[in-house]
């Protein structure tokens, strides 16, 4: 036997870039209905499904349609990688972004629903691009709760076997006993919530190119907007409650959000993710309210909103903006830097460490005090009142471990790049986490252009590691998955 089935994946890249070509020819579209520069984009689109297709018909005729544990971790980390380089393909060859690396970085925020851009003109951007740069938010957003549901848990990435217990497709008691039924209900889901929240935004005041964009944006929890000051462009109280509202359903665990819409309103309030998800949202928005109602003397209904509004966008890895948190009290700012090493539900679309993680290890390391006094008890960690396999408990220590060591090198390798100590730190959080906005020059009204070129590479690897929940990306820098024993 083989040690890969390189025709399988050649065959699957080949009909994810196929895919992704397909999206890229609806901009086409815009950018004719709004006269622009619609022979780039086609050309863009022709040479991804060209490369898409060449590779699929190449590889599948005599493929082995056996997909194995090592094939997927390629086909995932390697899949992205060329949705990133070819998804660059518009920016280049319109001219919009004409520096290769830059066009690069600004894709891979986009499918990664990281949300960081190098753009420092926003607005000046041709609709067709802003739009593309909406689709690769859209994409990655459902893309990765597709990997979520059908992919990693079969790899066990970070923990991500637990999801099992609550992804449908999986056991005959679920949503539908195979992955293509089940994708295509969380496509209905995530469909229908874009389609909605475009339509209340539309009625809320916001101009229709602008809703559809900012929607497909808030459902993918990315942050890519089609104004310079993001959200915060809008005075309407209603505008931002109701992308409150939409970022967080999106931080909600989709299979969760299917068990709501069918009316199964106990399976929510029986999730333990879910409720922890809440009540943080709630707990840290009433004291970050309290505390610009307090000090900073601001309107209570404006503070509340303000408060609402900004964490459950970092909780969320959104990273949409409608106030400077670095203007607020420091123990604020040290409160939101909290929040970046959150990340919303297992399941949704938001990134950073996922809330599951969090509950893992902090039940293992309290049970951990009651094991030195019972040393011969075997003690199990509880989730959603089930005990958890202590492999998978040692592998969520193992993801957060390594979660924090690549931070932290991740920040003293952005210093080297001649970033201060706020930016180095704040950088590295923002892509690692998904979340954006960082710390530092790189904050909620600043943007990364400024980053030397090798920065910003080294901080699209980081956005891609972070999506794809380290482990899937690390495991192939390792010498043992290239051996045979």
């Amino acid at each position: 036997m083989t040690l890969f089935n390189p025709r399988m994946i050649g065959a699957l890249i080949g009909a994810l870039l196929m895919i992704v070509a397909g999206m890229m020819l609806i901009n086409v579209a815009i950018a004719v209905y709004y006269h622009e520069d619609w022979q780039a984009l086609l050309l863009s689109a022709g040479i991804t499904f060209a490369t898409g297709a060449l590779l699929y018909l190449l590889n599948l005729s005599n493929s082995n349609k056996e997909v194995r544990k090592r094939d997927g971790f390629l086909i995932v980390t390697l899949g992205w990688v060329a949705m990133s380089i070819l998804g660059s393909l518009p920016y280049a060859l319109t001219g919009s972004i004409s520096n290769i690396v830059d066009a690069i970085f600004e894709t891979v925020s986009g499918f990664t629903t990281t949300g960081a851009t190098i753009l420092t003109d926003i607005e000046s951007q041709p609709k067709s691009i802003l739009f593309w740069r909406s689709m690769t938010h859209w994409i990655g957003g459902m893309g990765i709760i597709v990997l979520t549901v059908a992919i990693l848990p079969l790899l066990g990435v970070g923990g991500m076997q637990l999801f099992v217990a609550e992804a449908p497709g999986v056991t005959p008691d679920k949503l539908h006993p195979r992955i293509t039924g089940t994708a295509k209900r969380l496509w209905i889901i995530y469909v229908a919530l874009t389609s909605i929240e475009a339509i209340a935004l539309m009625l809320a005041g916001m101009e229709g190119f602008d809703a559809i964009n900012h929607a497909m944006a808030t459902m993918a929890t990315g942050g890519f907007s089609t104004k310079n000051a993001s959200i915060a462009f809008y005075q309407s109280p209603a505008i931002h409650y109701i992308i409150t509202f939409f970022m967080f359903l999106a931080g909600v665990n989709f299979t969760m959000l299917y068990f709501g819409f069918t009316g199964r309103f106990s399976q929510l309030k029986a999730n333990e993710e879910f409720r922890v998800y809440f009540y943080n949202t709630l707990i840290f928005s009433g004291i970050v309210a309290l505390v610009l109602i307090l000090f900073q003397g601001l309107p209570t209904e404006a503070s509340i909103r303000n408060a609402l509004f900004t964490v459950v966008s970092i909780t969320t890895t959104t990273g949409f903006v409608t106030d400077n948190y670095l203007l607020w009290p420091n123990f604020l700012i040290f409160l939101v830097f909290v929040l970046f090493f959150s990340g919303g539900s297992t399941g949704s679309t938001s990134g950073g460490m996922k809330i599951m993680r969090h509950i893992i290890l902090i039940k293992n390391s309290f049970l951990e005090l009651k094991r030195q006094i019972h040393p011969n008890a075997i003690i199990p960690v509880r989730f959603n009142g089930r005990a958890v396999p202590q492999g998978i408990t040692n592998t969520v220590a193992a993801f957060i471990l390594i979660w924090l060591i690549v931070f932290f090198v991740g920040a003293f390798v952005m210093s080297m790049f001649g970033l201060d100590f706020m930016s180095a730190v704040g950088s590295v959080t923002a892509t690692l986490g998904n979340i954006g906005p960082g710390l530092g020059s790189v904050g909620p009204v600043d943007n990364f252009a400024h980053i030397p070129p090798g920065g910003k590479l080294f901080l699209s690897f980081l956005m891609l590691l972070g999506r794809l929940e380290l482990f899937t990306v690390l495991i192939l820098f390792m010498p043992y998955f290239w051996q045979r024993r």
